[in-house]
């Protein structure tokens, strides 16, 4: 029952990460394609940004795929972190926790699968056990690693942008004319 309770979990959050990368890229499901990705991480300061754009949405497109099909051993779920954390920590940032506030719930959830799946493994209905593939934790550790610093620099370069977008603000108060109203896509 353990296996099937897995497979069930990759399955379906490794397919709906996987389809919100593909929304991202490519436009599928009626998402904003990489013109429209690239658009948002450009308001929240990541340049260039058709390549930030092309690493939101490849991670979360390659993450869930690999997580879903049980492939690659921890790399899929390790791959997830990088998206999830990155809206932790920009989009979602300083709002109450839940997603109708615009809240970070959804990536906290991601996260806590992908860590569940990463500690537990695939399990043995997955393209892992099925081929034989074990993949060394070094190298997972190396990815987890990576994967944190590219979180963490994204995060940065955010706070940056906000933070200049509101030296701009208060210089212009200051000086007597009214602030640019700014929004940013989440």
């Amino acid at each position: 029952m353990r296996d099937i309770g897995l497979l069930v979990l990759r399955g379906t959050v490794g397919g709906l990460l996987a389809g919100h990368g593909a929304q991202k890229l490519f436009g599928a499901f009626e998402g904003p394609g990489l013109h429209g990705t690239a658009g948002m991480v450009e308001s929240m300061g990541l340049r260039p940004s058709k390549y930030w754009a092309m690493i939101a949405g490849g991670s979360e497109f390659a993450g869930g795929l690999l997580t879903a099909l049980g492939l690659g051993g921890g790399l899929g779920p390790v791959t997830i972190f990088g998206p999830m954390g990155t809206a932790i920590g920009t989009a979602h940032w300083g709002k109450p926790i839940w997603v109708s506030k615009g809240g970070a719930e959804l990536p906290v959830i991601n996260i806590a699968v992908a860590t569940a799946l990463l500690l537990s493994g695939p399990g043995r209905y997955s393209l892992d056990e099925t081929l034989g593939i074990e993949v060394p934790r070094p190298l997972i550790g190396l990815a987890l690693a990576g994967t944190l610093a590219g979180v963490a620099y994204s995060v940065f370069r955010h706070r940056m942008k906000r933070r200049e977008q509101e030296q701009e603000a208060a210089e212009k108060l200051q000086s007597g004319s009214k602030p640019q109203q700014r929004t940013a896509a989440a």
